[in-house]
């Protein structure tokens, strides 16, 4: 009997996250999926057809007549969204590759710090996540303008002449989402970091390697994990971003994700807002599914 309870508390606990993942992604994903497939309409909702099961079986079967990829066929051929797409990819892949570079170092003192203070170095890079993400975006308008404290600043010390143009531009976004997703980096290099054994540095410092080629030959290859994880929770987010570039960017920054709102919210275009979140998805999913099944391809080669 206990051996009966303890199996089916097991299976219990394996099956809670993936009735979560079934709730709260998969059936909203089917929904935004079928909406993709309508065409829009003023109504409400403003798209057709509205099929269900309420007509039964023969209602559905209607409904799935009318279906149609328009809206992705449009997508595909229409520049603007095309090159909004190029432009997510590209900003985030360097707001990735800058995020990196930035909280690599970070994560690498708090590792190397006094066991004492690695809980108070922690709680100082959670502390930003005390405030609300939009306020937090919004402090970097008043820091950023023409007229901010970067400005002031500068101009005090005499580095520049007149006020540097920062804000409503790309460097702004790299800015607002380095700083926001900042955070994401240091942590899960932190945790790859602290468990590893530095006694492996030592010994190869003993037999004469420079500290520079120790850490490319032993802490970067034993920190992939933490790097690769670190990336995927910055750059997947920071493609479909809408705030930070509709703040720090302007009106003239194309990013996808200010598209969508736009199409949802001001078009209300529910049919190509949802084809282009579908995309997004895909876009974003297909590559890391691949990518995870080469990391298990290795392993298993490994062993």
């Amino acid at each position: 009997m206990g051996r009966l309870a303890t199996a089916i508390g097991s299976r219990l606990v394996i099956a809670v996250p993936y009735l979560w993942l079934l709730i709260f992604f998969l059936v909203p994903f089917i929904i935004v999926f079928k909406i993709s497939l309508s065409t829009t309409a003023i109504a409400m909702p403003p798209y057709t057809p509205t099929f269900g099961l309420e007509g039964g079986i023969s209602g559905l079967v209607e409904g799935l007549k009318e279906l149609s990829a328009d809206n992705y066929t449009w997508l595909l051929d229409d520049p603007l969204y095309i090159n909004a797409y190029i432009s997510s990819l590209v900003i985030a892949a360097v707001s990735t590759l800058i995020t990196l570079l930035v909280g690599y170092p970070i994560a690498y003192g708090m590792a190397r710090a006094p066991t004492a203070l690695r809980p108070v170095l922690v709680m100082l890079v959670i502390l930003p996540f005390w405030t609300s993400f939009l306020i937090r975006v919004y402090a970097w308008i008043g820091i950023l303008k023409p007229e901010g404290l970067l400005n002031q600043f500068l101009l005090f010390t005499g580095i520049i002449d007149s006020p540097l143009v920062i804000l409503n531009t790309t460097t702004a976004i790299y800015i607002g989402i380095v700083y926001s997703y900042l955070p994401f980096m240091v942590l899960p290099l932190y945790a790859t970091l602290e468990k590893m054994d530095y006694s492996l540095i030592e010994a190869a410092q003993d037999l004469g390697c420079p500290p520079l080629t120790a850490f490319w030959k032993i802490t970067f290859p034993l920190s992939l994990p933490g790097i690769t994880a670190g990336c995927m929770l910055v750059f997947i987010p920071a493609v479909g971003e809408f705030v930070i570039p509709d703040l720090l960017g302007g009106s003239q920054t194309l990013m996808i994700g200010k598209t969508l709102w736009n199409e949802f919210f001001s078009n209300r275009d529910w049919p190509v807002s949802s084809a282009v979140a579908i995309i997004l998805l895909l876009i974003l999913v297909v590559p890391i599914m691949f990518f995870q099944r080469a990391q298990a391809n290795a392993r298993e080669k490994g062993l």
